[in-house]
């Protein structure tokens, strides 16, 4: 049994280790972005540079209707944070402001555009966000090196 143990303990010290945490926020930061930033790209011309599709402003209106934003404001505002947040979170920059951000953007939508996706999806994206907030970007980041140089 003491072998088991002392195995287990060994497993668990190596998995808490800097390095493999750095990996895990890396690919946490990845994933978080990856999910804004594909819903980002829907609401953008395609081959065009952050030229919102005018279908937004109805999309917005009806189907989102449940915003406090008039559409001319939220459809800016919301294409311009799906692709500036993620950016942010890829290379690990101002990592704690942008998964922030990002969890107001998810609890905006679940509250007042699709409040039964709780479960199955907005509470991943939250859980994932406060990790963020709480660990930060990890040793792969580049708030990990601006940390460092500021060190010194």
């Amino acid at each position: 049994m003491k072998r088991i143990v002392a195995f287990y303990d060994r497993g668990v010290a190596l998995a808490a280790g800097r390095i493999p945490e750095a990996a895990a926020l890396l690919l946490l930061r990845i994933a978080l972005a990856g999910v804004f930033w594909r819903s980002g790209q829907t609401k953008v011309v395609e081959g065009g540079v952050l030229q919102i599709d005018p279908a937004q402003y109805d999309l917005f209106a009806s189907e989102f209707s449940g915003l406090p934003l008039d559409p001319v404001i939220a459809v800016p505002l919301t294409t311009y944070a799906e692709h500036l947040f993620p950016i942010l979170l890829l290379f690990g920059f101002a990592t704690r402001l942008s998964a922030g951000a990002l969890l107001v953007m998810t609890l905006v939508i679940q509250i007042f555009v699709f409040p039964d996706a709780w479960w199955p999806v907005h509470s991943l994206w939250a859980a994932m966000a406060a990790i963020l907030i709480v660990r930060g970007g990890g040793l792969f980041s580049l708030d990990a090196i601006i940390a460092r140089l500021r060190r010194r």
